[in-house]
């Protein structure tokens, strides 16, 4: 971007300013060249100048907003046309409760829904199974059938808003109740748009929230993908999860990379399926954290988006730009949350946030100051989506796009991110892919050793983490924590026997029947599952005959 002529200048006047001005620096503070590194550990230099874009064009580097490669964002004029869809994370106890914090965050501005489940429900397990005993409605609502989502959607404009749902194992079939729910509403299912997370492979690598093997598991995944792209033109039937995956401890390029070796391994997928590149591309999103180090994150997300974009026009050779695209949803870092004076986690979700918005996103949830101590309060997830309206309504961010684009910090940051998921790639297609790497360890043990990192950085006290190892304060807590209804569970059970008793037994007998003969073959399995909870039939049910067929993954040991 630079001539020959101005660079040398520029590269003269460097190694001068480094003598005269920068050494005696250094040596009046005692700093070292390595004190300063980024939240991953990657070394950050005292500054930056046109020399570390030296050999960078900016028209295939950088571009324009909304064009190819779209470093600079998918959309032309990003949020000076729509701003990112507001979505909570929220599920806690029964539907009803569930339902109730929805209706209130909509009323407060909130423009999408975003579904946390409970641990059974996660796992395919109905709420008065043994094996869910004491986690009902702990991390999420429980929900064990149709009736289920009838109630946890009751009056909410499905077809008018867009719902995102954090569900992996038992993905199909509880977007199955979903759409039987609008459906009993009168509401087709090509009305309805939003999200299932579907991303199984980020569960293997870092969540462990499984039901089946590898390779069942993505036969069901292609099933979804196959199914809305012929039935659901607005939904997305996969988000492809970072998020997880650095919540587990891995650095920021770890999770670029990780994540996008997954998108490319569900890509191939649906290729081997027989699908066309450019009939599902389109509609696959992604979903990334948002950490501390406000540059390294803004520079992940302009980085996918230049990965991603090469990656389906060149290996995957998708012709229609909107498959180029990586659309993603952004969450605020759950792990660097504090339970020690947890009024600073509002400055920190505020850093996070503006990350994603500074980077790109299209969908942002930011997390609650109390999270770390219980499931959010009104009043904190009401503090956590103003936080959002404040930044989209006042502080001016919104008004170009790509802002931070051309600063020489930020350039080299991308270009770095690019070039180390480059590696990390080769990497992965050493060891045959990503099932393969999952399944000798590859990116078990790489998480863990960055996590350990990390967290030897802030026992030291080498990263401050304010609160926990510095300006610490003794006194008890003074916000107020949510409580769940503690007879919320029992109305579950004997809602879930009443439902046992009065629906058309015989008819689920036959839709259990047809899904469990269609599995071992090679039909998609989404009209079944369908027909299954169309008919009442429970998660469980659905989910004990697939694990008839499928068996259950157990994950090796490998430590």
């Amino acid at each position: 971007m630079f001539d020959a002529e101005q660079l040398k200048a520029i590269a003269e006047a460097r190694l001068a300013w480094e003598r005269e001005v920068l050494a005696p620096a250094l040596d009046r503070t005692g700093e070292r060249r390595d004190e300063f590194t980024t939240v991953s550990g990657r070394p950050v230099e005292p500054l930056y100048t046109p020399l570390h874009q030296a050999s960078s064009s900016y028209l295939e580097q950088l571009g324009f907003s909304g064009s190819y490669p779209f470093t600079r964002g998918v959309h032309a004029t990003m949020y000076r046309g729509q701003l990112w869809t507001m979505r909570m994370f929220a599920g806690f106890g029964t539907a009803e409760e569930t339902n109730a914090r929805y209706r209130y965050l909509l009323e407060h501005g909130e423009t999408g829904l975003s579904v946390a489940f409970d641990f059974p429900t996660l796992y395919g397990y109905d709420t008065d199974n043994p094996e869910a005993e004491g986690e009902f409605g702990k991390c999420g609502v429980a929900v064990s059938s149709l009736a289920d989502m009838e109630i946890l959607f009751d009056t909410i404009p499905v077809d008018r808003i867009t719902t995102s749902m954090t569900i992996n194992g038992p993905a199909a079939v509880v977007w199955a109740m979903y759409i039987a729910a609008a459906e009993r509403r009168g509401i087709p299912m090509a009305a309805l748009g939003g999200t299932i997370q579907n991303d199984i492979l980020k569960e293997y690598i870092a969540q462990k929230s499984w039901i089946f093997p590898p390779r069942p598991s993505m036969r069901l995944i292609v099933d979804t993908i196959e199914f809305a792209s012929h039935n659901l033109p607005r939904w997305n039937p996969i988000s492809i999860s970072g998020y997880h995956i650095r919540e587990a401890g891995a650095t920021a390029v770890q999770e670029l990379a990780f994540t996008l070796a997954d998108g490319m391994a569900y890509v191939q997928a649906c290729l081997d399926r027989g699908l066309d590149v450019d009939s599902f591309a389109p509609r696959l999103s992604f979903f990334f954290n948002a950490h501390n180090d406000l540059f390294e994150e803004v520079a992940k997300y302009r980085a996918a988006r230049r990965i991603w974009a090469r990656v389906m026009r060149e290996r995957f050779g998708a012709k229609n730009p909107r498959s180029w695209w990586l659309r993603f949803h952004t969450q605020t870092a759950g792990c660097t949350l504090t339970a020690q004076q947890p009024e600073n986690n509002v400055v920190r979700v505020t850093l996070q946030a503006l990350a994603a918005v500074l980077g790109g996103t299209q969908s942002l949830h930011t997390n609650s100051m109390d999270e770390a101590l219980a499931l959010p309060s009104e009043q904190a997830v009401r503090v956590a989506l103003r936080t959002q309206q404040i930044i989209a309504e006042e502080s001016g961010v919104t008004s170009a796009a790509d802002p931070l684009g051309g600063g020489y910090l930020v350039e080299a940051l991308t270009d770095r991110m690019e070039q180390e998921a480059g590696q990390i790639f080769a990497e992965i297609a050493s060891l045959g892919g990503v099932v393969p790497a999952i399944e000798r360890g590859y990116f078990q043990r790489a998480i863990a050793d960055s996590a350990y990192r990390y967290q030897h950085e802030v026992d030291s006290g080498r990263r401050p983490v304010v609160g926990v190892n510095c300006y610490q304060m003794p006194g008890p807590l003074t916000i107020p924590l949510l409580r769940v209804d503690p007879e919320g569970e029992q109305r579950q059970r004997e809602r879930l026997a009443r439902l046992r008793r009065e629906r058309d037994n015989a008819a689920v007998q036959r839709a259990l029947a047809a899904l469990r003969a269609a599995a071992p073959g090679t039909e998609n399995l989404m009209p079944y599952i369908l027909d299954a909870v169309r008919a009442y039939a429970t998660l469980g049910e659905t989910c004990r005959v697939l694990r008839e067929v499928f068996g259950e993954y157990r994950e090796p040991s490998l430590f």
